[in-house]
């Protein structure tokens, strides 16, 4: 966990991201069930959190919701998804987030594709 705190600094509780996202809560919930955010139990006390990188002012990051996929029918459970999200590649170059919210999915596409295999 301690790791994950270094790689993601700033984390969203559920009622944060439907702030900042203009819908309900249970929206919110909904959009994690379905793969399309990824939420992490943290903090003292113990609640449901969202990375924040993983929205923007405009909504969620475009194809991030196809990478969480790829990645977890590769096996990867949501802490490991997250830390390779978030540890920065030099072959892309940065961090696959970066990359997704620079609109770039194509290269963290493949790399997801390949550690899947």
């Amino acid at each position: 966990m301690d790791d994950l705190d270094a790689l993601i600094p700033e984390w969203l509780t559920l009622p944060d991201v439907a702030e900042r996202l203009d819908v309900e809560v249970s929206r919110v919930r909904r959009l994690i069930e379905e793969g399309q955010l990824i939420s992490l139990r943290r903090g003292s006390p113990v609640v449901r959190k969202v990375p924040a990188l993983m929205v923007t002012e405009d909504g969620l990051i475009p194809h991030l919701a196809g990478t969480i996929t790829i990645l977890r029918d590769g096996g990867f459970d949501d802490e490991e998804l997250l830390a390779w999200l978030f540890t920065a590649d030099e072959s892309l170059p940065g961090r696959p987030i970066d990359q997704l919210r620079s609109g770039q999915r194509g290269e963290v596409r493949r790399r997801a594709l390949a550690l899947a295999l």
